[in-house]
């Protein structure tokens, strides 16, 4: 049975989420085009795209926009060569890009946190647990042993992070992508008696100055920053197997990205 873009849509998308509320839509691409292959990232770039199609595959799912902002806008763009060369690659070969990125953040429970944490072999430590952020239990482990794991898991060459490395850990709050602000990681340090936060990025000014006079005046804190994308990829892995799941017949690629950054 041919599956259609719109078919793939209808089967991955929360029914009460409405289009005004979301960035969530369908980028580039007619609904009704027949799927001969999905590519899921966490962000359509040019290497992606490029890969998509050496790969066969029309029909790109992307967390993040593809164009450097959160809600869409290229007006600031329209003259610049580096989006003209990328809209071109993308409409002279005719792929279809859904962002998926409210709807996956609004399964019960956060799709992109629940690949985070299984990626991690942290989901059977979970005791609490809201639509932003996630409260684990571990045996205890001292920072750096928690940071090794991580790289490993992960596949990262390095972790920022705050604290003393000796320290044992047992409380640990997690949260992904940007969520990372003072309003939100703050109160988690005394309602939830943390001892170690990880998350995906915030305002450096915010939260990781509040753990360093918290150290500074003797508490037992500690922060652990992984980077925006490497908090959020493995969902964008767990939402590729549930779309293996739902549509077999399909050609179902994660194509994972590099780092952003280089470390000197």
């Amino acid at each position: 049975m041919e599956i259609t873009v719109q078919d793939v849509i209808n089967a991955i998308v929360l029914p009460k989420l409405s289009s005004e509320a979301t960035v969530d839509k369908l980028l580039f691409g007619d609904p009704e085009t027949i799927v001969t292959g999905i590519s899921v990232t966490f962000l359509a770039t040019q290497e992606v795209i490029e890969q998509s199609i050496k790969l066969g595959n029309n029909f790109i799912i992307t967390h993040e926009g593809i164009f450097y902002s959160h809600i869409g806008n290229t007006e600031f763009l329209k003259s610049d060569p580096v989006f003209k060369q990328k809209l071109h690659l993308i409409e002279s070969n005719s792929l279809s890009i859904f962002r998926f990125h409210d709807n996956i953040h609004r399964y019960q429970p956060d799709g992109i946190m629940a690949g985070l944490l299984k990626r991690l072999s942290l989901d059977i430590y979970e005791v609490n647990r809201s639509q932003t952020y996630s409260i684990i239990e571990i045996p205890k482990k001292s920072l750096l042993e928690i940071i090794q794991d991580i790289k490993k898991s992960l596949d990262i060459d390095y972790i920022r992070y705050m604290g003393d490395l000796s320290m044992e850990c047992r409380r640990v709050g997690i949260l992904v992508g940007y969520r990372g602000t003072g309003e939100m990681i703050i109160p988690l340090f005394h309602k939830e008696s943390l001892d170690l936060v990880i998350y995906g990025e915030g305002p450096e000014w915010e939260a990781p100055e509040y753990v360093r006079d918290a150290i500074r005046q003797g508490n037992h804190k500690a922060l652990i920053v992984l980077g925006h994308a490497e908090s959020e990829k493995p969902g964008m892995e767990y939402v590729a197997n549930l779309i293996k799941l739902k549509f077999p017949s399909i050609p179902v690629h994660y194509i994972d990205l590099e780092p952003l950054f280089c470390v000197y």
